[in-house]
């Protein structure tokens, strides 16, 4: 879908959003060290959790979901549950264990737990390599609205993007990301769910619950477009529970997604935190499918040219008036900002406080960590440029590469680091470095049937058994941890005030 002109009344909604996003950044401008990476840890419950949301609603939850629903149907509904039930995982078994740690990052853990810098310094690059790829999915979603909205070319799109999140994010740090997720949140839900209403009254549906009204859209597909109704798609049942299972110990194994659980002031928060959360996300992901059915017949051989604006194809095709559209493309920035926020700093943290400061200079003080974190945000901003310049697959794909990493290499540690004490180094590095090679290797598996059993976006429901499993062999046959694991357990699992 090519822009030609610039669109007057949504282009003014986006840039009046960009401006309040910046000038968010500028009143929350931070020197200290806490409030750089973890906003001083006093975010209360409910804020966190619409940061929360706000920071999981990526392009590929606000503009990618839909888009993957409108392409696959059914099959696309794993990752609505996939993605949703992660951070049930995280509630049952890691948040309020992760607060109880309380320091600034995922591999700060690791290397404690595990006794490591080697452990730390894994974690580090995982966690770089798991930001760099799930921003490259929301670079490409910020690049096709700047495109259709202000009639910009694509590559020029995503360098006009990369300089407004880079400004902001440089200023403020963790706390400006926070807050600017707050507002975020607020500007995406209704700029997703207003149209979804009038799309509905459009279409002679019932509009009143579009969320509910769109089964008589899917019964019509049902006759014109069976696939989109057939149990598991045309994928089949292993891909579809593959995929599921990637998402949901993808999402829990998330460097930025872990670190929310740093910002609040203590572990009750923290589960709090991921109950509002998810209450925030569910709004979002019960409308998803709507706009994808909305979509279907509306425009039922767009493929994947407009897969990734559905929503916003389906609101010119239902004959809404422009400023909907505008309010679209303001949500689908939001989401994917709010995302990049975060992933920036969780990548920053990696580069300054676990790799430079954690290994290179301990003795580096807290103004020169936040001096380097902004020069590696500054880096990985422009390396995922770079990459986004040309993307290699759709933005809900790139964004399920990422999960799958997540899935193979950090939440097997996490897992097993707070519930099992006789975890050791040896099992903790050798655990990464299996789930590694499986998910990075599944993306050169080419045409072999390896591709079939371990899909590149699918790879953590063989990849996380196998890490889990090298985690439990090698810490048994290896030395037990030193006395001081006993202590960091009991300080993880000490009981909620």
């Amino acid at each position: 879908m090519e822009a030609l002109e610039v669109k007057t009344v949504p282009a003014l909604i986006l840039a009046a959003t960009l401006v309040l996003f910046v000038l968010v950044g500028v009143l929350s401008r931070v020197q200290n060290l806490d409030e750089y990476w973890v906003a001083g840890r006093k975010i209360g419950p409910f804020a966190s959790g619409m940061a929360i949301a706000s920071n999981w609603m990526s392009a590929a939850s606000f503009l990618g979901m839909a888009g993957l629903l409108y392409l696959q149907g059914y099959f696309g509904l794993a990752y609505v549950l996939g993605w949703t039930g992660g951070y049930v995982l995280l509630l049952v078994l890691m948040a309020s264990q992760i607060r109880n740690y309380g320091k600034f990052t995922a591999p700060d853990f690791i290397g404690d737990r595990y006794y490591s810098k080697v452990a730390r310094f894994l974690a580090a690059l995982i966690t770089l390599a798991i930001s760099f790829v799930y921003a490259v999915g929301q670079y490409k979603g910020i690049g096709e609205m700047f495109k259709w909205i202000f009639g910009m070319d694509y590559r020029l799109s995503i360098i006009a993007g990369t300089i407004v999140v880079l400004s902001y994010v440089l200023l403020s740090g963790m706390l400006g990301v926070v807050r600017n997720q707050q507002v975020q949140y607020v500007v995406l839900i209704t700029a997703f769910l207003l149209p979804l209403f009038f799309i509905a009254k459009k279409m002679g549906f019932f509009y009143l619950v579009p969320q509910i009204g769109y089964g008589e859209a899917v019964s019509q597909l049902q006759t014109t477009h069976p696939e989109f109704v057939l149990p598991w798609g045309d994928e089949g049942l292993y891909s579809w529970i593959a995929l599921c299972f990637t998402l949901m110990v993808g999402t829990a194994g998330l460097p930025h997604v872990i670190q929310r659980f740093y910002l609040v002031p203590n572990a009750r928060d923290a589960r709090t935190s991921v109950v509002w959360g998810l209450f925030f996300i569910g709004i979002l992901y019960w409308s998803s499918p709507a706009f994808a059915a909305f979509g279907k017949i509306l425009n039922p051989d767009g493929g994947k040219e407009v897969a990734d604006v559905i929503i916003i194809n389906a609101a010119e095709n239902a004959g809404l008036p422009e400023w909907f559209a505008g309010l679209l493309a303001a949500g689908a920035i939001s989401a994917a900002f709010s995302t990049v926020g975060g992933l920036l700093m969780a990548g920053s943290a990696a580069f300054a406080h676990d790799l430079y400061f954690g290994l290179f200079k301990p003795t580096a003080s807290a103004q020169e960590r936040v001096r380097v974190a902004r020069i590696g945000t500054v880096i990985l901003g422009l390396a995922i440029m770079v990459v986004a310049l040309d993307p290699p697959a759709l933005i809900g794909q790139i964004v399920a590469m990422a999960f799958a990493i997540a899935g193979c290499t950090i939440f097997p540690v996490f897992v097993l680091g707070i519930w099992w004490s006789r975890a050791t180094r040896e099992g903790g590095i050798a655990g990464m470095l299996v789930g590694a090679f499986i998910s990075i290797g599944a993306l050169f598996w080419g045409e072999t049937f390896l591709a079939e059993w371990i899909p590149a976006t699918s790879s953590a429901l063989i990849g996380a058994p196998a890490a889990l499993l090298t985690i439990v062999l090698v810490s048994l046959y290896t030395k037990p941890p030193p006395p001081e694991i006993d202590t960091l357990m009991r300080q993880i699992h000490q009981p909620t005030e």
